[in-house]
Protein backbone atom coordinates (compact mmCIF):
# COMPACT_ATOMS: atom_id res chain seq x y z
CA UNK A 1 0.00 0.00 0.00
CA UNK A 2 2.89 2.58 1.17
CA UNK A 3 4.73 1.56 -2.32
CA UNK A 4 1.84 2.30 -4.55
CA UNK A 5 1.24 5.42 -2.53
CA UNK A 6 4.33 6.64 -2.89
CA UNK A 7 4.52 5.77 -6.83
CA UNK A 8 1.08 7.53 -7.10
CA UNK A 9 3.17 10.75 -5.60
CA UNK A 10 6.11 10.26 -8.41
CA UNK A 11 4.03 10.30 -11.37
CA UNK A 12 1.85 13.42 -10.24
CA UNK A 13 5.06 15.40 -9.05
CA UNK A 14 6.96 14.18 -12.62
CA UNK A 15 3.51 14.90 -14.61
CA UNK A 16 3.36 18.75 -12.59
CA UNK A 17 7.22 19.27 -13.38
CA UNK A 18 7.02 18.08 -17.29
CA UNK A 19 4.00 20.92 -17.87
CA UNK A 20 7.16 23.37 -17.07
CA UNK A 21 9.97 21.64 -19.05
CA UNK A 22 10.28 22.26 -22.65
CA UNK A 23 9.80 19.26 -24.89
CA UNK A 24 8.07 19.02 -28.45
CA UNK A 25 4.89 17.03 -26.72
CA UNK A 26 4.10 20.27 -24.28
CA UNK A 27 1.38 21.91 -25.83
CA UNK A 28 0.05 25.59 -24.78
CA UNK A 29 -2.75 24.21 -22.77
CA UNK A 30 -0.23 22.21 -20.77
CA UNK A 31 1.54 25.48 -19.60
CA UNK A 32 -2.03 27.23 -19.39
CA UNK A 33 -3.18 24.70 -16.77
CA UNK A 34 0.24 24.47 -14.83
CA UNK A 35 -0.26 28.19 -14.18
CA UNK A 36 -3.80 27.93 -13.24
CA UNK A 37 -2.83 25.89 -10.66
CA UNK A 38 -0.46 27.90 -9.70
CA UNK A 39 -2.67 30.61 -9.86
CA UNK A 40 -5.63 28.89 -7.94
CA UNK A 41 -3.45 27.69 -4.97
CA UNK A 42 -2.35 31.74 -4.43
CA UNK A 43 -5.87 32.71 -4.58
CA UNK A 44 -7.39 29.61 -1.87
CA UNK A 45 -4.82 31.05 0.06
CA UNK A 46 -5.59 34.61 -0.20
CA UNK A 47 -9.66 33.73 -0.76
CA UNK A 48 -9.82 31.72 2.27
CA UNK A 49 -7.80 33.76 4.91
CA UNK A 50 -9.50 37.13 3.74
CA UNK A 51 -12.70 34.90 3.77
CA UNK A 52 -12.56 33.15 6.71
CA UNK A 53 -10.83 36.24 9.13
CA UNK A 54 -13.75 38.78 7.66
CA UNK A 55 -16.50 36.23 8.35
CA UNK A 56 -14.81 35.05 12.43
CA UNK A 57 -14.93 38.99 12.67
CA UNK A 58 -17.76 39.71 12.41
CA UNK A 59 -19.47 36.94 13.67
CA UNK A 60 -17.13 37.12 16.89
CA UNK A 61 -18.60 40.98 17.04
CA UNK A 62 -22.23 39.44 16.94
CA UNK A 63 -21.62 36.91 19.24
CA UNK A 64 -20.62 39.08 21.82
CA UNK A 65 -23.59 41.13 21.63
CA UNK A 66 -25.56 37.92 22.10
CA UNK A 67 -23.30 37.37 25.18
CA UNK A 68 -23.86 40.67 26.19
CA UNK A 69 -27.55 40.20 25.82
CA UNK A 70 -28.10 37.01 27.03
CA UNK A 71 -25.75 38.08 30.30
CA UNK A 72 -27.59 40.83 30.75
CA UNK A 73 -31.26 39.29 30.93
CA UNK A 74 -30.89 36.21 32.05
CA UNK A 75 -30.96 35.57 35.55
CA UNK A 76 -30.06 32.82 37.90
CA UNK A 77 -32.64 31.97 40.84
CA UNK A 78 -32.92 29.06 43.57
CA UNK A 79 -35.93 26.98 42.62
CA UNK A 80 -37.63 24.11 44.59
CA UNK A 81 -38.80 20.69 43.60
CA UNK A 82 -42.06 19.72 44.19
CA UNK A 83 -42.90 16.35 41.83
CA UNK A 84 -41.02 14.61 39.58
CA UNK A 85 -43.19 13.83 36.36
CA UNK A 86 -42.56 10.37 34.79
CA UNK A 87 -41.12 10.38 31.02
CA UNK A 88 -43.26 11.38 27.89
CA UNK A 89 -42.96 13.24 25.05
CA UNK A 90 -41.90 16.45 25.72
CA UNK A 91 -43.74 19.81 24.74
CA UNK A 92 -41.37 22.13 23.80
CA UNK A 93 -38.03 22.37 22.27
CA UNK A 94 -36.25 22.92 25.47
CA UNK A 95 -37.96 20.29 27.03
CA UNK A 96 -37.57 17.77 24.17
CA UNK A 97 -33.36 18.94 24.18
CA UNK A 98 -33.26 18.45 28.18
CA UNK A 99 -35.07 14.53 27.15
CA UNK A 100 -32.49 13.52 24.61
CA UNK A 101 -29.95 14.67 27.06
CA UNK A 102 -31.19 12.67 29.78
CA UNK A 103 -32.38 14.93 31.82
CA UNK A 104 -34.81 14.13 34.40
CA UNK A 105 -38.96 16.55 34.33
CA UNK A 106 -39.79 18.04 37.78
CA UNK A 107 -42.18 20.27 38.66
CA UNK A 108 -40.91 23.15 40.45
CA UNK A 109 -41.27 26.60 41.90
CA UNK A 110 -39.38 29.51 41.82
CA UNK A 111 -39.53 33.27 42.41
CA UNK A 112 -40.59 35.62 39.79
CA UNK A 113 -38.84 38.92 39.08
CA UNK A 114 -41.44 40.84 40.93
CA UNK A 115 -41.04 38.93 44.01
CA UNK A 116 -44.20 36.09 42.76
CA UNK A 117 -44.52 32.42 43.10
CA UNK A 118 -43.52 31.18 39.50
CA UNK A 119 -43.91 27.27 38.76
CA UNK A 120 -43.88 25.32 35.70
CA UNK A 121 -41.62 22.03 34.39
CA UNK A 122 -38.18 21.83 34.09
CA UNK A 123 -35.53 19.60 32.81
CA UNK A 124 -32.19 18.62 36.06
CA UNK A 125 -29.44 16.39 35.50
CA UNK A 126 -29.35 14.14 38.68
CA UNK A 127 -32.84 13.19 40.62
CA UNK A 128 -34.29 15.95 42.75
CA UNK A 129 -36.76 14.64 45.48
CA UNK A 130 -39.84 17.00 47.34
CA UNK A 131 -38.18 19.85 48.71
CA UNK A 132 -35.28 20.00 46.90
CA UNK A 133 -33.30 22.86 46.07
CA UNK A 134 -31.51 23.56 42.94
CA UNK A 135 -30.16 26.82 40.35
CA UNK A 136 -32.01 27.81 37.88
CA UNK A 137 -31.63 30.24 34.88
CA UNK A 138 -34.52 32.44 34.15
CA UNK A 139 -35.39 35.68 32.09
CA UNK A 140 -36.68 39.46 32.70
CA UNK A 141 -40.39 37.46 32.57
CA UNK A 142 -39.18 34.59 35.02
CA UNK A 143 -39.52 32.26 32.43
CA UNK A 144 -36.92 29.17 32.32
CA UNK A 145 -34.11 29.76 29.99
CA UNK A 146 -30.85 28.56 28.89
CA UNK A 147 -27.54 29.21 30.36
CA UNK A 148 -26.23 32.38 28.61
CA UNK A 149 -23.35 32.00 26.41
CA UNK A 150 -19.63 32.83 27.66
CA UNK A 151 -16.95 34.71 26.01
CA UNK A 152 -14.91 31.47 25.38
CA UNK A 153 -18.33 29.86 23.58
CA UNK A 154 -18.72 32.66 21.58
CA UNK A 155 -15.08 32.55 20.49
CA UNK A 156 -15.26 29.22 19.68
CA UNK A 157 -18.40 29.74 17.28
CA UNK A 158 -16.70 32.72 15.66
CA UNK A 159 -13.42 30.31 15.09
CA UNK A 160 -15.32 27.71 13.52
CA UNK A 161 -17.52 30.15 11.63
CA UNK A 162 -14.30 31.70 10.10
CA UNK A 163 -12.83 28.37 9.56
CA UNK A 164 -16.18 27.11 7.77
CA UNK A 165 -16.26 30.25 5.65
CA UNK A 166 -12.61 30.05 4.22
CA UNK A 167 -12.98 26.18 3.39
CA UNK A 168 -15.87 27.04 1.48
CA UNK A 169 -13.99 30.01 -0.23
CA UNK A 170 -11.40 27.79 -1.02
CA UNK A 171 -13.51 25.19 -2.61
CA UNK A 172 -14.87 27.39 -4.34
CA UNK A 173 -12.00 28.68 -6.38
CA UNK A 174 -10.73 24.97 -6.20
CA UNK A 175 -14.23 24.48 -8.26
CA UNK A 176 -13.90 27.20 -10.26
CA UNK A 177 -10.24 25.77 -11.38
CA UNK A 178 -11.39 22.14 -11.82
CA UNK A 179 -14.01 23.58 -14.13
CA UNK A 180 -11.50 25.82 -16.38
CA UNK A 181 -9.24 22.59 -16.29
CA UNK A 182 -12.07 20.50 -17.70
CA UNK A 183 -12.40 22.90 -20.26
CA UNK A 184 -8.98 22.85 -21.86
CA UNK A 185 -8.84 18.91 -21.38
CA UNK A 186 -11.62 19.17 -23.69
CA UNK A 187 -9.91 21.27 -25.94
CA UNK A 188 -6.16 19.41 -25.71
CA UNK A 189 -8.46 16.14 -26.87
CA UNK A 190 -9.69 18.13 -29.73
CA UNK A 191 -6.74 19.18 -30.63
CA UNK A 192 -5.23 15.70 -30.62
CA UNK A 193 -7.98 14.48 -32.88
CA UNK A 194 -7.44 16.87 -35.08
CA UNK A 195 -4.00 16.14 -35.51
CA UNK A 196 -4.15 12.74 -35.79
CA UNK A 197 -6.56 13.43 -38.66
CA UNK A 198 -3.99 15.45 -40.43
CA UNK A 199 -1.25 12.83 -39.54
CA UNK A 200 -3.24 10.11 -41.12
CA UNK A 201 -3.73 11.87 -44.76
CA UNK A 202 0.17 11.55 -44.91
CA UNK A 203 0.54 8.10 -43.84
CA UNK A 204 2.05 5.98 -47.06
CA UNK A 205 2.76 9.16 -48.86
CA UNK A 206 5.86 9.32 -50.56
CA UNK A 207 6.39 12.93 -50.21
CA UNK A 208 5.51 12.96 -46.24
CA UNK A 209 8.46 10.74 -45.22
CA UNK A 210 6.93 7.83 -44.44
Amino acid sequence: MYGTRKGVSVVRATRWAWRWRRNPLRRRTDALEAWIGVAAVALMLLTGTAVGWATGTLAHKALRETVREQQRHRHLVTATALRTLRSRPAGTEHEAAAEREGHLRVIARWPGPEGERLSGVVAVRDAADPGHRFRLWTDDQGRVAGRPMDRGTAAVHAVLAGAAAGAGGAGLVEGCRRIVVWRLTRQRYAEWDRSWRQAAHTWGRADAGS
